[in-house]
């Protein structure tokens, strides 16, 4: 592999209940051992079926809006027709539909370039696979 990609793993665990969890303190630690103020771009990926990857404000209640928007657009009810595991869990296998399982990141000087507001959040409504993996990768 070229010295100028670099990728690594780490596991989390999301609970069993919904959640939006921000993760922008592992990308800037990724990038703080990888990146050493070079330009690139980060690559953020969950390899789940039930899980995805925003970039949105935390801490406000935005957070909490998106999962609430979430409830509203796809209910966890009888409709789906994925029906393994838990009562509507055929739901979280069409979020990352919404909420896509990767997002591409600007890197200037090492650094994550995103907005004041921003931050790089993992969204899990599958409370039946509480463990999640994530993968990073820099190119840079």
């Amino acid at each position: 592999m070229a010295d100028n990609f670099h990728t690594l793993t780490f596991q989390i665990t999301t609970g069993s209940h919904e959640v939006a969890l921000d993760i922008t303190d592992r990308c800037t630690a990724f990038l703080a051992e990888h990146a050493a103020g070079r330009d690139g771009l980060l690559n953020v990926f969950v390899p789940h079926a039930t899980a995805g990857i925003a970039i949105l404000e935390t801490g406000a209640g935005s957070d909490d809006d998106l999962l609430a928007t979430l409830r509203e657009l796809i209910p966890a009810d009888d409709r789906w027709r994925h029906r393994h595991g838990s009562a509507g869990h055929g739901r979280d296998h069409v979020l990352p539909g919404l909420v896509a399982p990767h997002a591409t990141l600007p890197v200037i000087s090492g650094q994550l370039a995103l907005g004041v507001w921003q931050s790089v959040v993992l969204v899990d409504t599958n409370g039946d696979n509480p463990r999640r993996t994530v993968r990073l990768s820099y190119l840079g």
